[in-house]
Formats: C-alpha cells, sequence, structure tokens
C-alpha cells in the first residue's frame, strides 16, 4: 500500500505570520507554489496555512489591500495534519471530508511534507 511518505512532497515551503500578503504573493510567484506552511510562534503553538485560494478569497475579493494584510489574518489555523506511514486511501478520505487540496505530514516533531491532490493524481497507477 502506497504511503503519504512515498508520494509527499518534501521540499515544504514556510512563512511566518507577520508577512504582509504583498510579499506572499511575490514569494508565490518566485518559488512556483501555491501555499507556504505559517511557522508556529513557539513549541505551543499551532502550524497554519495559507493559499493562493486564501488570498484570493480573502483578500483581494473582498478588497483588503496586499500590502496591509498580514498571513495571520487570513491563514486558516490550526491544521489538519497526518502521519507519514498513512495510506494514501485513507489520505484521501481525509482530503474530501474537511474540503482541502493539501495536507501537511507530521512526524510527531515537525512538518515533513506534504500532500496535494496533484501529489495523489500524478501517482495514480
Amino acid at each position: 500500500m502506497t504511503k503519504a511518505r512515498d508520494i509527499m512532497t518534501k521540499d515544504v515551503k514556510y512563512i511566518q505570520e507577520d508577512v504582509y500578503i504583498s510579499e506572499v504573493v511575490e514569494r508565490m510567484k518566485e518559488e512556483r507554489v501555491t501555499s507556504f506552511i505559517v511557522e508556529r510562534k513557539d513549541q505551543d503553538d499551532a502550524y497554519g496555512i495559507i493559499t493562493r485560494k486564501d488570498i484570493i478569497n480573502k483578500v483581494i475579493k473582498t478588497g483588503r489591500p496586499l500590502t496591509h494584510t498580514k498571513v495571520k489574518e487570513v491563514a486558516t489555523k490550526p491544521l489538519v495534519l497526518i502521519s507519514p506511514g498513512l495510506t494514501v486511501k485513507y489520505v484521501v478520505h481525509i482530503m474530501a471530508r474537511v474540503n482541502i487540496r493539501r495536507v501537511p505530514v507530521f512526524d510527531g516533531k515537525t512538518i515533513v511534507g506534504i500532500v496535494s491532490n496533484s501529489d495523489i493524481i500524478a501517482n495514480i497507477k
């Protein structure tokens, strides 16, 4: 059975919560990504995520200024996390149930990867 660790993208991109959306957009273009994991403030904090969809729906659509809106104002937090050993079948079930397109892979200490719907499609045999 294929596991999350087998198909996940390992090069996870992070951003801090106090960064303005205008910088997020520039970094997304430069790094050719559609989301960033929002770093935790400390060990007791939860991870977050900011996606291209968040920026479109929560900032651009509502007319908020990109240069005055911070990541923490629009990011989703806390995240749904999965373990590296979870089978892809259950990854798909989780993603469908909570209506998300990507889910970070957490080894109990840190995020070690992320599984997106693109990763799942690319690994269909």
